[in-house]
């Protein structure tokens, strides 16, 4: 098979599939089977063989495909739909808040899908035909990538939220300004997931809306639950990003207040020395009459002074109570 086809499966209709050579596809799809091709959008081949192989595929829906930047959203046609859906990015040396999109065009009987990064819900999805247990028709497989999109993403939600669990731990028994640049990646990869995951949910609330004529009442029930897990995911990335803020901004008081007691203990220790070191700046000026000079014992007794002083000083400020 080319390289700019990754897979090719013609469904039998009981979980299983057998695999498509690339002269067979378009018979397949074009058939009453239901057949799925995956293609590499990065491909320089990958356009050249849909305006040849699909030449009836709208321009509108094959530049959707084939686009660089895209946002989830589901356009419904005369043909067909059009899904352009986002999944973590769970691939080696990858953030997975770095989002891959899957786009795809889907008929009651084909699916044309694309991806310019492995996406991992796709690759469960070949391993169910493998077990038996993949889809049995287009509405079918619209339903399981979505849920596989989902369960890949719940795992990522729930580390961020334990996350910041740990955070709001660790800020009581040990606050530091270390903890700052964690708050930050929280608060930042859950904005990043957020700005997919709502988009997303409406995408597949617009599917569940248009009623399509190949869905069934369990392909309904199941995106129904789809957008109950996005709307649930939506709702954890608002709250870890508010818990995220009264954190950092807890962190920012306790540390204010820590720096505020050390400048307060400078400040009184500043206070302590002030007429001492008066004292001794002015008896320390080399000038005749200074007292005490020509006696042996008054150097002990300028300091039993000074720390009488020191005392009455250290009396006054606890009675005010300023430490």
């Amino acid at each position: 098979m080319s390289s700019h086809i990754l897979m090719a499966f013609e469904f039998d209709g009981t979980g299983s599939a057998k695999a498509l050579a690339q002269n067979d596809i378009l018979k397949s799809i074009n058939s009453d089977k239901t057949a799925w091709v995956h293609l590499d959008a990065n491909h320089s081949e990958t356009r050249l063989w849909l305006e040849t192989e699909f030449s009836n595929l709208d321009p509108f829906v094959l530049q959707a495909l084939l686009e660089d930047e895209t946002r989830p959203r589901i356009t419904e046609t005369n043909e067909g739909v059009l899904i352009i859906l986002r999944g973590a990015n769970l691939n080696d040396n990858s953030q997975p808040e770095d989002m891959v999109s899957i786009r795809l065009w889907v008929t009651k009987t084909g699916i044309i899908s694309l991806r310019k990064r492995r996406l991992k819900a796709i690759l469960d999805i070949e391993k169910s035909f493998s077990d038996g247990k993949g889809p049995t028709n287009t509405s079918e497989f619209i339903c399981i990538l979505i849920d596989r999109l989902f369960k890949r993403m719940e795992p990522i939600i729930a580390t961020l939220d334990e996350r910041t669990d740990n955070i709001e731990e660790n800020i009581i028994n040990n606050p530091s300004t270390k903890h700052r640049e964690e708050i930050v990646d929280i608060r930042r990869k859950a904005i990043i997931f957020r700005r997919y995951m709502v988009p997303q949910r409406d995408a597949i609330i617009n599917l569940r809306n248009n009623n399509l004529s190949w869905f069934d009442n369990s392909n309904m029930k199941s995106i129904l639950e789809s957008i109950n897990h996005v709307t649930r995911f939506i709702e954890d990335l608002d709250a870890i990003r508010e818990r995220a803020q009264i954190v950092k901004d807890e962190l920012s008081n306790i540390l204010s207040d820590k720096l505020n007691r050390n400048m307060y203990l400078l400040s009184v220790i500043a206070a302590i020395f002030l007429p001492l070191g008066f004292l001794t700046g002015l008896l320390g000026v080399n000038i005749g009459g200074i007292p005490g000079v020509d006696n042996n014992y008054s150097f002990g007794f300028f300091c039993g002074i000074l720390f009488v002083i020191v005392m009455i000083q250290i009396y006054i400020f606890k009675k005010n109570k300023w430490f």
